[in-house]
């Protein structure tokens, strides 16, 4: 009997287009390679801009562009509640990148006097362009865990958040000024899974009086999972390479065969 998954981009604001685009291709690739888990499932690819999108998905990415943009729309047009339900009710599987891990956080720094809603998922509290402003924007080859044994990710950091700490519970509470918090949903008994570090600590790119040992050797959390939450701090969505895509959609393939 086949099976047919309908995998939504979130497309209100940023680089919607060009997720689509490498779910095409990582798909085809699936295809060519007679993945197994591809055998009797056909994948769907649309753009979602309305609750009624949204409750046609099986799985979501929320891309990279203007998280507070993001936001407000989804606010305006009645689609933050769906997605919070989406994400951390259904526990449908999610990705997002750059602006689209923030809104996926459970907690954000430095972030705008306007106001950001988030979305939430991930219990990580990240910081919003923490190497800087756009033209501070870089490149970097990344060992991710879940592309083991193959060549460095070519990731592409513009305007990037990191994940700047994991969060405990009860941490939620104690924290304000700048900070603004997703609002509570059913609890996950995932943990926080790190998927991808930045080596060196590319903090040390734009202040030359740190070295990278002082800050640690582990490097900056720029991929995480929690459950059914995939977040990373990169663009994969501008590089051409699909690997990561074609990872995320056997993960929901995954998914899907379990639920």
């Amino acid at each position: 009997m086949s099976t047919s998954l309908t995998i939504g981009v979130l497309a209100l604001q940023g680089a919607f287009v060009e997720h689509i685009s490498l779910l095409q291709r990582a798909a085809a690739a699936l295809a060519q390679q007679n993945a197994p888990l591809l055998a009797e499932t056909s994948l769907h690819f649309i753009e979602v801009r309305t609750p009624a999108e949204l409750a046609a998905c099986t799985a979501l990415i929320l891309p990279g562009g203007e998280s507070t943009a993001i936001s407000l729309i989804a606010e305006r047009g009645g689609l933050l509640e769906p997605l919070r339900e989406f994400v951390k009710v259904q526990r449908k599987p999610v990705w997002g990148t750059c602006a689209g891990l923030i809104l996926l956080a459970e907690s954000a720094n430095k972030s705008k006097s306007t106001g950001q809603e988030l979305i939430g998922g991930l219990d990580v509290r990240v910081q919003r362009n923490y190497f800087g402003r756009q033209v501070e924007s870089f490149e970097a080859g990344l060992k991710l865990s879940f592309l083991e044994g193959q060549e460095p990710f070519h990731s592409v950091f513009i305007r990037a958040p990191v994940v700047e700490k994991v969060l405990s519970a009860g941490e939620l509470a104690a924290v304000g000024g700048e900070t603004v918090n997703a609002p509570a949903k059913k609890a996950t008994k995932a943990q926080v899974e790190i998927l991808g570090r930045l080596p060196g600590r590319a903090k040390t790119l734009r202040d030359q009086t740190t070295t990278a040992e002082d800050l640690g050797e582990d490097g900056d959390i720029v991929a995480v999972r929690q459950g059914n939450v995939f977040g990373t701090a990169f663009h994969p969505e501008l590089t051409g390479d699909e690997r990561i895509h074609s990872w995320w959609l056997q993960e929901v393939l995954k998914a899907s065969r379990e639920s």
